[in-house]
């Protein structure tokens, strides 16, 4: 059996909506051995190791019906077999996971295995030991025939050798310890639960226990019982134990007298002065290290002094209280959960050594290792052997019937103590004295330890002390009492984090498609940000919040998601969500606002296992699946309108170009909301329907992306756009605005149809690589009234079909005057010129000459042999693939100083406000061709205003006033006007 591969996935993905692990799985000759075929002591000895097997219920959905699955007939295949053993390990590793499937998947013996976790690393630890398990248990023939099997062709993800002995107890524990090492603590395990049962979102930061609740501006975080709310002042003097006690003392709490020592004979004196016996503790240390009670002469003295500056340079000498340790949790202000705590003790029978006691007592399967479970095993340990030395005892000591003996001084569930709640009899004024210890000291959430002889009674009338108020107290003595109800402890943090009517969620676009997604969302994320809203925004070229470029790089995948998710500063989250993240590791978030899918159409097939549009539509419509309000689907794709019923959104929308599609005009007369491209008598309009109503929205030409609503393609992506935007709540006067100042130039929307006319000829710039996208731009270059030539340079990644790049080459055909054919720098393992000669290939075939062909199979060779070729009044069409050069590229084509590096920054001028002219201040003119300027507190445009600003604007275009300038394009926001102005510089 080896596993080929394994996958992470963080949240929802094509097999379950929410994490998993999956296994690729080769069973070789064990595909001809089934459970039934492998004997009883296979089955036996599985068990044995596992006995919690005998609860899983399979297929028959009740305890025993996996081992029935196992023993009845021939049994059940080993891939079955190993998805239960990780399950299982996981669950005695205290992580309970329940979910699993396992299916054949390709050739014979190959099986796809998935199971839920709860940490990646456990659940991937499981699934390795679960198979040295399943590996040595096997009968010596088999096992035999699998070792040969895998020695023959080791293709395994991390083929390890199998060690000829396995011993599994051993192997167990270890993983137990690994698992430990990295789960969440009982105590932020009960705030994670608390949290999801409110409905609350939840991100770990780190390894340990630093967990953000909450999404962007919303956001609350917690490291185990700290949390962003936890004063830091107020942990600092609950961590100096003598200055606590000091306020406490100061306020008329009740605590014992104390004095702090740095020096064993300072120690003496305190003892004395204070009188024996005395308690005897580091002044900051936790978890009761260090700590000594029942001192009671010099020599003991000494021998706990030297136990606690182990731990703490300086020591306490406390007083001694005598009574029962009690925990007073405090949160908000207000008691919510009191225990008992109990030292971890055996107790004797006159028959078992004390030795035998403890394996009694480590038998109670509430105990495990650390916090593995809700008690803590007892060990025989230095202060075990210390109180067993004063008392006489060993470990074959046999305890008399009805002796309790305690291993330990203190009474922490970590050291084996047990804790018995007493939420409900705590009497009024020990509770009214935890509240006030809490306040004074400051903390949220506060741990009283609270020591007295009876909790039911008053401390002032039977005494009682405060030995020490704690911040972040855990929790696990109050969710888990060793005796007693359990209390909803993380309930009250979680409601004093995210007060009732608070919201923790911000609204969440999930926006995918084959093609059009980029623009898309940087379209929803323009209409936020002109309204005033702070955007995080996912995209193929980085992570942007506020319009702010903050992570480089193709982002479109849960880890950027993640990112824009936790930013403190984000109102709207905008995720554009691209095929290979869900394909690879899913979705980042269980839930979005508005899901919505643009297209489903041929691109990336045949790639990790996406070999069908069918296939490729299941992954996409992830987006849909986890929707809650909203789900927009594309109506003129077949594909999506399926997706319609594996939705559970609230709201339906449905986006058509056919005002006459049946299916959406009955949806409109049910009430439901479309967004829909309707004929008018000055052009199209894309109008709203919704509960009924019909509301025009705006004529396409308005809207700059659509090139005077030539490119139907940005009519569509704008159509999904005031749909997402509509449907997570923008008004539609935001939405007009925001798409009448959206435009398709490199800095708004980067490789998408981007034009620049500084040439005597047109250029645009265009990522389009698949044929659905290179048909949409061809579509775009024939609608546009050009009085000279078309130029396109084309290309396709190497990565895609032969099929898919054949058929890009038969889009351009004959639609352009000369076609250059190139290749990516990224050859994705293909020769050299292999992909611009298939294009020229097709080309010929389809009927274009050999003179309207050019292979350059370099980007920048090609780019720069298309310019050069275009003559006045010609358009040229770029399909670019490094994009930020290419642009670059274009830009300065013809220039003295040549082709720019990649990295060179793109030359600006900025005015920051209209008073910069009234104060006579002047800028050098700009070095580019172009420049945006900001003018504050300016009425709209009108003749008088463009007339005052054309002077200024030649100032900054060129002082001596050589230079014609011209004014386009006003665009306003929120913040001000703004004016798109061109200089067109002389000589």
């Amino acid at each position: 059996m080896k596993i080929l591969d394994s996958s992470v996935y963080v949240g929802p993905n094509r097999y379950a909506l929410f994490p998993i692990i999956r296994m690729q799985l080769d069973l070789g000759p064990l595909e001809d051995y089934p459970s039934g075929a492998l004997g009883d002591a296979f089955v036996d000895g599985l068990l044995e190791a596992l006995p919690g097997l005998h609860q899983h219920g399979c297929s028959y959905g009740e305890p025993g019906g996996f081992v029935r699955r196992m023993t009845e007939d021939e049994g059940t295949w080993i891939g079955h077999i190993f998805e239960h053993v990780a399950i299982e390990l996981q669950d005695i590793a205290g992580s309970p996971v329940t979910f699993g499937r396992t299916r054949g998947d390709g050739p014979r013996g190959h099986y796809r295995m998935i199971y839920a976790y709860e940490n990646a690393d456990v659940g991937l630890a499981a699934g390795h030991l679960g198979r040295d398990l399943l590996l040595h248990l096997l009968p010596d023939d088999v096992g035999a025939a699998v070792r040969a099997w895998r020695a023959e062709d080791p293709a395994e993800e991390d083929a390890p050798p199998l060690p000829e002995t396995f011993d599994f107890p051993t192997a167990r524990d270890a993983f137990i310890r690994y698992a430990q090492r990295r789960a969440l603590g009982p105590s932020t395990a009960a705030l994670v639960r608390a949290a999801e049962g409110r409905d609350i979102p939840w991100q770990r930061l780190n390894n340990q226990s630093l967990i953000q609740f909450g999404h962007g501006r919303h956001g609350r975080r917690i490291q185990a019982t700290i949390t962003s709310q936890t004063a830091h002042i107020a942990v600092e003097i609950a961590s100096d134990k003598e200055e606590t006690n000091r306020i406490l003392a100061d306020l008329g709490l009740p605590v014992p007298e104390q004095r702090c020592v740095d020096a064993v004979d300072d120690a003496l004196w305190a003892a004395e002065r204070i009188g024996y016996p005395v308690v005897i503790k580091p002044l900051d240390a936790n978890h009761g290290r260090g700590v000594t009670i029942g001192v009671a002469d010099a020599d003991g003295t000494r021998a706990a002094f030297e136990a606690a500056q182990r731990h703490s340079e300086d020591v306490l000498i406390e007083a001694q209280i005598v009574g029962f340790d009690h925990r007073l949790l405090v949160i908000d202000g207000r008691l919510v959960a009191a225990a008992k705590r109990v030292p971890g003790h055996v107790v004797g029978d006159g028959h078992h050594t004390l030795a035998a006691l403890v394996e009694l007592v480590n038998a109670d399967p509430r105990r495990g290792i650390g916090h593995e479970k809700v008690l803590t095993q007892l060990v025989f340990d230095r202060q075990a052997e210390r109180l067993m030395a004063a008392a006489g005892y060993a470990q074959d000591t046999v305890l008399p019937a009805g002796e309790v003996f305690y291993l330990r001084a203190t009474a922490n569930l970590s050291t084996g103590g047990t804790a018995i709640d007493v939420t409900d009899v705590v009497h009024p004024d020990n509770r009214e004295m935890a509240e006030r210890a809490a306040k004074a000291i400051g903390l949220d959430i506060c741990g009283v330890d609270f020591l007295t002889v009876d909790i039911t009674r008053s401390y002032r009338e039977i005494g009682g002390a405060i030995c020490e108020i704690n911040a972040a107290p855990g929790f696990r003595m109050h969710v888990s009492p060793s005796e007693g109800p359990s209390r909803d402890v993380a309930g009250p943090v979680i409601d004093m984090l995210f007060p009732p009517d608070a919201p923790s969620r911000i609204p969440i676009a999930s926006i995918t498609g084959t093609n059009g997604k980029t623009t898309t969302v940087r379209m929803v994320a323009h209409l936020f940000k002109m309204a005033g809203q702070t955007v995080g925004l996912t995209t193929t070229d980085g992570v942007y919040i506020d319009g702010r470029l903050t992570v480089e790089g193709d982002l479109t995948g849960p880890v950027a998601a993640s990112m824009v998710l936790r930013d403190p500063e984000v109102e709207v989250a905008v995720l554009e969500t691209a095929r290979g993240g869900m394909v690879k590791r899913g979705v980042g978030y269980r839930h979005c606002t508005v899901g919505a899918v643009l297209n489903v159409q041929a691109d990336h097939l045949g790639l990790r296992g996406i070999d069908t549009l069918d296939e490729m539509a299941e992954i996409k419509r992830i987006v849909v699946e986890i929707a809650r309000d909203t789900a927009v689907l594309n109506a003129d794709d077949a594909r999506c309108l399926q997706m319609a019923a594996h939705t559970d959104a609230s709201h339906l929308c449905y986006v058509t170009m056919n005002p006459k599609h049946d299916l959406v005009r009955t949806h409109i007369r049910a009430g439901g909301r479309a967004m829909v491209l309707e004929d008018g008598i000055n052009g199209q309009m894309i109008t709203l329907f919704d509960r009924g109503a019909h509301m025009p929205l705006l004529w396409t030409h308005q809207i700059p992306a659509t090139l005077d609503g030539k490119a139907m393609h940005n009519v569509q992506n704008a159509m999904f756009a005031a749909a997402v935007a509509h449907s997570m709540g923008l008004g539609l006067d935001a939405i007009r605005q925001g798409l009448r100042t959206f435009d398709t130039t490199f800095f708004q929307a980067p490789g998408r149809m981007n034009v620049y006319d500084g040439h005597a000829f047109k250029v645009i710039l265009d990522y389009g690589h698949n044929p659905a996208a290179v048909q949409a731009m061809v579509d775009v270059a024939t609608a546009l009234e050009v009085d000279g030539r078309r130029i396109c340079v084309l290309a396709a990644p190497g990565d895609r079909r032969d099929e898919d790049i054949d058929e890009i080459a038969r889009i351009a055909a004959n639609r352009f005057d000369h076609v250059l054919c190139r290749r990516d720098d990224d050859l994705r393992d293909r020769g050299p010129s292999e992909i611009p000669e298939r294009l020229a290939r097709v080309l010929r075939e389809e009927g274009m000459a050999d003179d309207a062909i050019s292979i350059v199979p370099d980007e920048q060779e090609a780019i720069d042999a298309a310019l050069s070729m275009a003559e006045p009044h010609d358009l040229v069409l770029i399909f670019a693939d490094t994009l930020r050069r290419s642009w670059d590229q274009i830009k300065h084509f013809g220039s003295p100083a040549g082709r720019p590096g990649e990295d060179e920054p793109e030359p600006a001028v900025v005015v920051p406000t209209a008073e910069t002219f009234e104060d006579g201040v002047r800028l050098p003119p700009p070095s580019a061709s172009s420049m945006t300027l900001r003018v504050d507190d300016v009425e709209p445009p009108s003749a008088p205003a463009a007339s005052g600003l054309a002077p200024i604007i030649q100032t900054l275009a060129s002082p001596s006033g050589a230079a014609e300038t011209t004014a386009q394009d006003w665009v306003h926001d929120p913040r001000g006007v703004y004016l798109a102005a061109r200089s067109e510089p002389s000589d």
